[in-house]
């Protein structure tokens, strides 16, 4: 039996999958983000409550805002009580057992590797285009994270061929670059570019019902959207020319993303060719979680 945490701002969510990675359990709890030891008897509780439910050894994953260093301490996390704290330290040792940890990013990329999406690829990156823009990197259904902790996070790279003219003016992401990819492809990047051009608000799927309602500026904006996420992913398939390419959070699951995307990834590319799948992750909103409990059971 597997057992995923998949940690987020608002909610911890803990799932069991059997051998066949099926959910036989599946329970929520708020995140507590005002105190550390608040933070980690909640992730203690819920690992016990699985274990009380499913009366059998456990593997233990976690997936997490933010990532472990070197030395140990939590980096880069939304949850700030958790920031330069030894998490997984301090977890092995009140558990008394062994808990793999790595970022929701890298856990979505490998759920959609094992049974979903990228299910039967040798190589799969896996991009989550949601409030952020993370990604992942699985080799032979292997997560493959690095010595800094930093493979797949190709959203913090400067966007290829970047011009003004054609982007729009530059913008200096949280991390400190300016023109990151996030800063432009992320869901909050289309609504910044949104907001830049028409001084709106929007959400995304506001954007996105008026250009199906046949506002052509939308529509110039969106093309201009989709070349900015051919242009990154170009990059991807230069770099590593992975044997498919998963997309997840929520703009992947605008259907006009995927139309002539591959051909658009084709212009950027060396040697103007792409046969690179770029598909739709297939568990949703799920892949964290579930690659979560994948990743307890990998060999450490």
């Amino acid at each position: 039996m597997r057992l995923g945490l998949d940690i987020g701002g608002t909610k911890i969510e803990a799932v069991i999958l059997d051998e066949h990675g099926e959910a036989i359990y599946r329970q929520r709890y708020a995140t507590p983000k005002q105190h550390y030891e608040e933070f980690l008897q909640a992730v203690i509780t819920a690992v016990h409550d699985a274990q009380a439910n499913a009366r059998q050894p456990l593997t233990v994953g976690l997936g997490i805002p933010g990532a472990a260093g070197r030395d140990g301490l939590i980096k880069n996390s939304n949850i700030l009580v958790l920031n330069q704290q030894p998490f997984v330290q301090h977890l092995t040792q009140r558990l008394e057992m062994p808990v793999a940890v790595t970022n929701d990013a890298n856990c979505f990329t490998l759920s959609e590797a094992i049974d979903g999406a990228g299910k039967g690829y040798g190589v799969v990156f896996g991009v989550i285009l949601g409030t952020g823009c993370g990604g992942g990197l699985c080799v032979d259904g292997r997560l493959i994270s690095g010595p800094n902790a930093c493979a797949g996070e190709w959203g913090h790279n400067v966007l290829p061929h970047y011009q003004p003219q054609k982007d729009g003016a530059s913008d200096v992401c949280y991390c400190g670059q300016t023109n990151c990819i996030e800063s432009f492809i992320s869901g909050s990047g289309l609504q910044r570019q949104y907001f830049q051009k028409f001084s709106k608000h929007d959400k995304v799927p506001d954007i996105i019902s008026q250009m199906n309602a046949g506002n052509t500026a939308i529509g110039q904006l969106w093309d201009r959207y989709q070349d900015q996420v051919a242009r990154s992913l170009a990059g991807i398939v230069n770099t590593l020319d992975p044997d498919a390419i998963v997309l997840g959070g929520g703009v992947s699951n605008i259907p006009q993303l995927y139309t002539g995307l591959q051909e658009r990834i084709a212009q950027y590319v060396f040697g103007k060719q792409c046969c690179t799948p770029v598909v739709q992750a297939r568990h949703g909103d799920s892949s964290g979680v579930r690659g979560a409990a994948w990743l307890g059971a990998q060999p450490h």
